[in-house]
């Protein structure tokens, strides 16, 4: 028998449209976590270029949210340039069994997986096509036991590229916040961040300036060593906010290398709200 089909507004009905081959609903690509994860909110930390502090804000912003009492991990989704491990003085390998790849814990009690706790050397390059490396990131949502998280913060590679797109479409994002510095060029940059996520339809939280200032250890002027920033004024621009200004801290760089569970960050409160 021909397959019916719709002859025209004044013949449907509710009951006649639901097998009618013109109701196509959009295709989802979102990836199932594993069967032993419960995260309530998962939150991507973005930048549209590199060199920014990405990997800093969101250490820092999960810091905070852990000295809160939530129950908090990081996924290091940049691949071909993990810094987590290294940051919180982690070494692998993660353990795995048949039931999937458990994250090792941080000092402070947040939940860790990055490639680099997965390779047999840590120093080897990641020389692995956008197809693989995609894969690998939606492993880290399918393959790895979560357990209970209030929040899950992606540390995103910079960039629109691959592993953002995929991503925005393989993990049920929350937000995204976007990390970025005063240069002049970062107008542009900031911008094609915030449209990525827009076009995704993911909410953008706000930005996070880092390097903002360089306070002087002797009379405490803020010294703007990149130049006057304009954030306020970008953030206006894209009718979102700015949720910090991180100053250029020898004290963060120290602690970034082994140390950084001891880390707390008061400049991005008001991130740490909006995630909340």
């Amino acid at each position: 028998m021909a397959e019916k089909s719709c002859s025209g507004a004044s013949s449907c009905s509710k009951e006649s449209c639901e097998g009618c081959p013109s109701k196509q609903q959009p295709e989802s690509f979102l990836v199932d976590a594993n069967m032993y994860s419960e995260v309530k909110k998962v939150i991507g930390i973005v930048s549209g270029k590199g060199g920014v502090g990405k990997s800093m804000v969101t250490a820092s912003l999960a810091n905070e949210l852990a000295a809160k009492g939530y129950r908090v991990g990081i996924m290091d989704a940049d691949i071909t340039g993990p810094s987590i491990p290294k940051m919180y003085g982690l070494k692998g390998p993660a353990m795995a069994d048949d039931e999937g790849i458990y994250p090792m814990i941080t000092e402070n009690g947040i939940k860790v997986i990055s490639i680099n706790l997965l390779m047999p050397d840590e120093e080897a390059p990641v020389i692995w096509r956008g197809p693989v490396i995609a894969g690998v990131v939606k492993q880290f949502w399918s393959d790895v036991i979560w357990g209970e998280l209030d929040y899950l913060l992606v540390d995103m590679p910079p960039g629109t590229g691959d592993v953002p797109l995929t991503v925005f479409q393989s993990l049920p994002v929350d937000g995204v916040v976007i990390v970025s510095s005063p240069q002049d060029l970062v107008r542009m940059i900031v911008k094609k961040a915030y449209n990525m996520a827009k076009t995704m339809n993911i909410p953008v939280y706000g930005i996070v300036e880092n390097y903002s200032y360089l306070k002087c250890p002797d009379c405490g002027k803020e010294i703007s060593v990149f130049g006057e920033s304009h954030i306020e004024e970008i953030a206006a621009n894209l009718e979102t906010e700015v949720l910090g200004k991180m100053p250029i801290d020898s004290e963060y760089a120290k602690l970034a290398d082994g140390s950084f569970a001891g880390a707390r960050n008061p400049y991005i409160e008001k991130a740490v709200q909006a995630v909340r």
